[in-house]
């Protein structure tokens, strides 16, 4: 139910499918975002499938997540596609929310604005 209170102030809401260790789907998305902040847009990301590994705190953080995770919006991470790739709740970067399926849908109900990036 917290969850559901955070993204009761979100109006768009992007569902982020892309590891950036593997590309450059975060540096075309980020510009985006901060036209979209400038504007007052309160914005939600969350990361589903291969974009979950952008999460992980292990490894070299590439660029492009370090600004997205210094822009103004909500960050979440999806538990179960965590656990499919082997990384821990545990060892996600600060400022990223760690969210099951339930929470998940919780989200996208109190969002009018959904969003696949994938």
């Amino acid at each position: 139910m917290v969850i559901k209170k955070m993204a009761e102030n979100i109006n768009i809401l992007y569902l982020f499918g892309f590891s950036e260790r593997m590309g450059n789907h975060l540096e075309n998305l980020v510009p985006l975002l901060k036209s979209q902040l400038n504007k007052g847009s309160k914005i939600g990301l969350i990361f589903i499938h291969d974009g979950v590994i952008n999460s992980s705190k292990k490894g070299r953080i590439p660029n492009s997540v370090r600004d997205l995770m210094n822009l103004s919006i909500s960050l979440y991470t999806m538990i179960p596609d965590l656990k499919a790739r082997g990384i821990s709740k545990e060892n996600t970067n600060e400022g990223i929310t760690p969210i099951d399926y339930e929470e998940l849908v919780d989200i996208i109900d109190a969002t009018p604005k959904i969003i696949s990036w994938m």
